[in-house]
């Protein structure tokens, strides 16, 4: 009986056979798992850029993104979508499936909107996680080439002289550029200089080719081919030292502006709850990228200079800027929208 007893199943072997059939079944459903994840991105990963196309973060997309493509095998895709001084592209990522396949390429647009509307249809703070830096812009006051104006000091003397004539292309209201120029107007006593606010630094440049207004302040990537053609002339450069191809053109503090060196800084953002191995992958690949000599010399042609730090630099910088840029508009009084 004893013999008969022993070979019973008891309550520990049924527990224990149970146990080994559920992890039979669970490892490969794990592992099923893990050999997605190795598989990301499996479709194309779309870098929304919240401005219209030929702006700096329109540039800087479209390099970085071929860049990837070439170093991962993957696809990588650009998609403008602009308006309401950058708002319409974050809502749209801070609102996108957070699964990886969508990403912000965001300007000092995103830290700037805390402070400049009364309210935003996302959170900063909490709707958006960092993957990494990429480049850097500094701002630039140009001129057509047959401009009468050929210092800050010209420019200066014939807004005041004929107020009505002279007009500035901004991109969007809340970017650097933007907020340079309001500082500008106010340092000057220059209430007439129009304003005339674009949806992208792209169009502004287009707006300032065409005539339309007789100066624009944006990034130097934007206007920096107009400069090397000769249709543009740069008067001042919005940035702590000279730009190296442009050695005859001053900073701002050299002209007599302190306060003026804020440049167009580009970093990725993804929703919040993206996996964090996506955003892993994400910010390897473009640091990977972004390291390489090839990408600084092909951003720097362009106006930009890489700045290839990772998720916690960027995010570092991006929430700091929030409240630096609060206390400029609080400051330079500009209303909120």
């Amino acid at each position: 009986m004893k013999h008969i007893a022993s070979a019973l199943p008891t309550r520990r072997r049924i527990l224990k056979g149970a146990g080994a059939l559920v992890s039979g079944m669970v490892a490969p459903a794990l592992l099923g798992q893990y050999a997605a994840r190795a598989d990301y991105p499996d479709r194309p990963v779309k870098f929304i850029v919240a401005n219209t196309p030929g702006g700096p973060s329109d540039i800087v997309a479209r390099i970085v993104t071929a860049a990837l493509d070439q170093s991962t095998g993957k696809t990588f895709i650009v998609e403008n979508r602009g308006g309401a001084g950058g708002n319409i592209g974050m809502e749209y990522v801070a609102r996108s499936n957070p699964d990886g396949y969508t990403i912000l390429l965001a300007t000092n647009a995103f830290s700037v909107n805390y402070g400049l509307y009364g309210q935003l249809p996302y959170d900063p703070y909490k709707d958006f996680v960092a993957v990494s830096e990429l480049a850097s812009t500094p701002n630039a006051v140009v001129v057509r080439a047959e401009s009468s104006a050929k210092s800050i000091k010209d420019l200066v003397a014939l807004a005041r002289a004929d107020p009505e004539k002279y007009n500035c292309a901004t991109p969007p209201i809340g970017t650097t550029p933007q907020l340079l120029l309001e500082l500008f107007k106010m340092r000057e006593n220059l209430p007439k200089l129009t304003d005339v606010v674009f949806k992208g630094g792209g169009d502004a440049v287009q707006a300032l080719l065409t005539g339309s207004v007789e100066l624009s302040v944006g990034s130097l990537g934007a206007a920096l081919p107009h400069i090397k053609a000769g249709t543009f002339h740069c008067l001042a450069i919005c940035g702590e030292t000279r730009w190296p191809e442009l050695p005859a053109v001053p900073t701002m503090e050299e002209a007599g502006y302190n306060g003026f060196g804020i440049g167009t800084d580009m970093v990725l953002l993804a929703p919040a709850k993206t996996p964090p191995a996506e955003v892993k992958w994400l910010e390897s690949a473009t640091l990977k990228v972004l390291l390489t000599p090839e990408m600084k010399d092909k951003l720097f042609q362009a106006g930009f200079l890489v700045r290839p730090k990772g998720a916690d630099a960027a995010w570092a910088r991006v929430t700091k800027e929030i409240t630096t840029f609060k206390q400029i508009i609080d400051q330079a009084g500009i209303a909120k929208l």
